[in-house]
């Protein structure tokens, strides 16, 4: 599907490098940070010094460099990859877990820079920035009527902890302009989304990567839980790339009881390392559901594989991505860096779930479109997976390798959305922007409004349905919502309460409808 441009999704602020991590399918160490430095020339070295001396034409040597590098890597796996030094910051940003600037979710509304929403309590608020503000120069730099890249963007609003800028702002609904002196500070990149109870029993945690930061936050989210009465605990991988193997494997611990293997890996040498659980388990009792789909990769497929073969829980769900691969991150110089694969990883069971890669990294990225062909999205007899060597877990259980984490209850794509193209259309940026446009039309209709009597309103009216409808057609693509209302409808709320009142008002819509949060709830 073809977007119009001005119309890609939000830039999140205070989430900008996520897509940079999850997009890669990442699992890696956290103290991997090893400097590579080769005093000798190589071939490869003396032909740069060549072209840089002797050749006819100026050639910018780095971009050769550049492409080689991504040559030879290609040769490999598809997660061995190099990552420029532009990419390079906001990755660690993302896995980091925070950054240094001034708390804003913003995106570029008819080329000015658009406050969606100022983070609660973040630097921004406190200065007295609201949703809608329009962001015209930060100091003396103009933002407006330029079409300036976003990592321009974001240095002029990021700098040190402490440091001051002024903001000169548009306040549409107040039609004036406010000059606003706002002081730097860290920001958190929050890889827990939410932390709530869905009944009186069952939590729900989302878990959107696997940063420096997400086991405290996965702990800080079960200790509220539990205090709210939760005994069962639904984890939320679904669309998670992966991250930090150390922090799905200290969340997987404190599911697990005391020396209970979570998972091995193995190198080239054989070497075999294996990590076990410890003593020190904050939900061992209880049930336990992984919530997982085609998207589910990496350290997400560990936690699944370490919770289903040792069988403390149910994995929910279709057939998750499929990575056993292990990389090492190793810096140059120059700020860039290279993810290398150093080990395949393996569940309790003995099982490697890493699907195969021979056919290329393009081939190897959109299995998913062959899985919707084939059927597995909406059958599970339909899964098809390449190593049939069964494996059982502690209980007997057969398990399979080879290609992803198949769940123990399966839930179909149609049954979870209606229409798959109009449910993935639902989850991507293009509704943040419309609900954004409409909210900039029309926000003093929703001032003051109680969240209840927004669902009422919300619930009352299909205006904003078919508007969107208008809106996706004028955008080029081609969905007909006829069979789907309820379902964008549901989105439509959910993503206008999110804007105006909040992230967990957002998936307190979301999940009433969910079909997998319905079928652990059944289950209860």
């Amino acid at each position: 599907m073809n977007f119009n441009t001005k119309y890609l999704p939000i830039l999140m602020f205070s989430t900008l490098a996520l897509g940079v991590v999850l997009g890669g399918m990442l699992n890696f160490p956290n103290a991997a940070d090893y400097l590579v430095k080769n005093n000798s020339k190589s071939k490869l070295n003396k032909l740069i010094d060549f072209i840089d001396n002797e050749y006819v034409d100026e050639i910018n040597t780095d971009s050769i460099v550049n492409l080689t590098v991504d040559n030879i890597l290609a040769q490999l796996d598809p997660h061995s990859v190099y990552i420029p030094p532009s990419d390079q910051l906001a990755a660690l940003e993302s896995m980091k877990g925070n950054f240094v600037g001034i708390g804003v979710n913003f995106y570029m509304y008819k080329d000015s820079v658009a406050v969606i929403k100022p983070l609660e309590n973040g630097p921004s608020a406190k200065a007295g920035i609201k949703a809608g503000d329009r962001i015209l120069y930060a100091d003396k730099t103009k933002l407006y009527g330029r079409k300036l890249p976003n990592d321009s963007l974001f240095s002029k609003l990021k700098g040190e902890v402490g440091s001051d800028i002024e903001l000169t702002i548009y306040r549409k609904s107040e039609g004036k302009k406010l000059k606003l002196k706002i002081k730097r500070d860290v920001i958190p990149l929050k890889s827990v989304d939410v932390a709530l109870m869905l009944s009186n029993k069952t939590g729900f945690i989302k878990i959107n990567r696997f940063a420096e930061t997400t086991y405290a936050e996965f702990m800080a989210g079960v200790s509220k839980l539990k205090k709210e009465g939760a005994t069962s605990l639904i984890i939320d991988v679904r669309d998670n790339g992966g991250g930090y193997m150390e922090e799905a494997v200290a969340i997987a611990d404190e599911l697990l009881a005391d020396k209970q293997l979570i998972v091995f890996t193995k190198n080239k040498n054989g070497n075999i390392a294996k990590t076990f659980a410890t003593k020190k388990g904050s939900f061992e009792k209880g049930n336990i559901f992984i919530l997982i789909n085609e998207n589910t990769a990496s350290a997400s497929e560990i936690l699944a594989g370490a919770v289903q073969d040792n069988d403390r829980g149910t994995i929910v769900g279709r057939r998750s991505f499929g990575k056993g691969l292990v990389q090492r991150e190793m810096d140059f110089a120059d700020g860039s860096a290279v993810r290398l694969t150093i080990a395949r990883y393996y569940t309790p069971a003995g099982r490697s779930i890493q699907k195969p890669y021979s056919k290329g990294k393009e081939a190897y990225f959109n299995e998913s479109e062959a899985r919707l062909g084939n059927g597995e999205l909406y059958e599970k007899d339909s899964i098809k997976v390449s190593d049939t060597i069964k494996f059982k877990t502690k209980k007997g259980k057969i398990v399979y390798g080879g290609g992803g984490i198949v769940p123990d209850v399966f839930v179909p794509i149609e049954v979870e959305h209606g229409n798959e193209g109009t449910a993935y259309l639902m989850e991507s940026g293009i509704v943040g922007n419309y609900v954004f446009e409409q909210l900039d039309k029309s926000r003093n209709n929703f001032k003051g409004l109680s969240f209840e009597k927004f669902k009422i309103k919300m619930n009352e009216t299909d205006f904003y349905v078919n508007s969107f409808q208008k809106f996706v057609f004028g955008n080029g693509l081609d969905l007909n919502f006829g069979k789907s209302k309820l379902l964008v409808k549901r989105y439509l709320s959910a993503e206008f309460a999110r804007q105006l009142y909040g992230e967990n008002y957002y998936y307190e819509i979301v999940l009433k409808e969910d079909a997998m949060i319905k079928k652990v709830l059944n289950q209860q």
